[in-house]
């Protein structure tokens, strides 16, 4: 099958750093290729994924992040270079969805990977009958019921890239880690108290560029922070795979009804078990009891953690071989362009 993936702007193919989309794409992009189907990823000029790519804009834009008009640019160049005997395009964009009603010939599908909130619910609603929808996780498309979907498919990853940990810690001892954004959502407050009161160590990787990033940070995090609760910046893909593999626990701690958190199955690849609230896509990832904690609140959490290391890593780690496998994601998205590339043709 040929097959375009048009990657969003903002981070380069795989991300160096923080970028849980961008790593998808390159997942998938790569997925497809390993399975055999041809495949033409159009990202950004320093990325650097080993597929085909083709770009209009030579460095990501990660300062404009979310702006119309490289977004626009884009995906317009995308569109141009993308030939007519392509089989069908992915698009992972917000605008390109929209865009590809100038190529009626073109079968094209869309992942939103964002929570359906008023306003993204409002613009898929307008296409979703010509542009197949693909949601991320079942707890993504509840926040918006009504919207015809062509289906949920959860995330995949290659275990292979990332080695097993034994949870040890490191010199200065075992710890807990958060992994995530610099945001009251993603909850790196919570996951301080939760460490301080289990008492164990907590070290915070998180990505801070943003203006309110850094409010949150200043009035909320940087107060909490001491020798038991360290916050280390935004950290290289390499240095997240070192910390992920030593942690005795990923700490999950969000409050909203995120779409789905590519973290957790980066913790299970390492064997490290995930400890999380039931919100969002977590219940639909985390194996209570199996692959860590759904716990209901922040004392069940601190209780969680002194239960953490009855579970076997190796079961994580399985669980990341298993349906959370690149190979499964992959296939489940092949089936699916093969439901839409036969509907067209009927």
């Amino acid at each position: 099958m040929r097959i375009a993936v048009i990657a969003p702007p903002w981070t380069p193919i795989p991300p160096p750093l923080y970028g849980g989309i961008e790593l998808v794409v390159d997942e998938l992009a790569r997925g497809l290729v390993a399975a055999g189907h041809d495949v033409t990823l159009f990202a950004t000029g320093d990325s650097t994924s080993p597929v085909r790519i083709k770009w209009a804009l030579e460095h990501a834009e990660g300062m404009r992040i979310g702006m119309a008009v490289p977004e626009l640019r884009h995906v317009l160049h995308s569109y141009a270079e993308i030939s007519g005997d392509v089989d069908i395009v992915h698009d992972h964009t917000v605008v390109g969805p929209f865009h590809a009603e100038r190529y009626p010939g073109l079968a094209v599908v869309t992942t939103v990977h964002g929570p359906f909130n008023e306003e993204l619910t409002d613009l898929y609603s307008a296409i979703a009958d010509r542009v197949p929808v693909i949601c991320i996780s079942r707890a993504q498309h509840a926040a918006a019921p009504q919207l015809p979907i062509a289906g949920v498919i959860h995330h995949g990853i290659d275990a292979e890239k990332f080695p097993v940990g034994d949870g040890e810690g490191d010199e200065e001892g075992p710890y807990l880690l958060f992994l995530g954004r610099m945001a009251p959502d993603k909850g790196a407050h919570r996951a301080i108290e939760i460490a301080r009161k289990a008492g164990i160590r907590v070290l915070l990787a998180a990505k801070m560029r943003e203006a309110w990033e850094r409010a949150y940070y200043e009035e909320q995090v940087a107060p909490l922070l001491g020798a038991d609760a360290v916050y280390l910046g935004e950290v290289t893909h390499e240095r997240k795979i070192e910390l992920l593999a030593g942690a005795r626990a990923l700490l999950f701690p969000i409050r909203w009804n995120e779409p789905f958190g590519m973290v957790m199955l980066e913790a299970f690849a390492c064997g490290t078990p995930v400890l999380a609230f039931p919100e969002g896509a977590a219940p639909e990832v985390v194996e209570d009891g199996k692959t860590g904690f759904l716990c209901v609140d922040e004392e069940a959490m601190v209780q969680a953690v002194e239960k953490v290391e009855s579970l076997s890593r190796a079961h994580c780690r399985a669980s990341a071989e298993g349906y959370f496998a690149t190979e499964r994601m992959v296939a489940d998205h092949v089936a699916l362009y093969e439901r839409v590339l036969s509907s067209r043709r009927a």
